[in-house]
């Protein structure tokens, strides 16, 4: 999926990431902007967890819903 696509759904990605880690702010989700690389850090962040968990924790949620992919490449590099 490219960049622009997910940048399109994701007011609505927003509601679903926001039910799974509830600590994270609409700063955060604001500077997520649909990039994994940027929700890991935030998981991590906010929810005290370890890289791999965050991975893990993400991969699920991704599992869970397919119709919602993350950009898999941080574009602000």
């Amino acid at each position: 999926m490219n960049q622009d696509r997910i940048q399109g759904r994701w007011k609505q990605l927003k509601g679903k990431v926001k039910e799974q880690w509830g600590r994270l702010t609409e700063d955060d989700l604001d500077v997520i902007a649909g990039r994994r690389d940027q929700l890991l850090g935030r998981i991590q962040q906010r929810h005290g967890l370890a890289r791999e968990d965050a991975v893990r924790d993400a991969s699920d949620w991704e599992k869970r819903n397919p119709d919602f992919r993350l950009d898999p490449t941080d574009k602000s590099r």
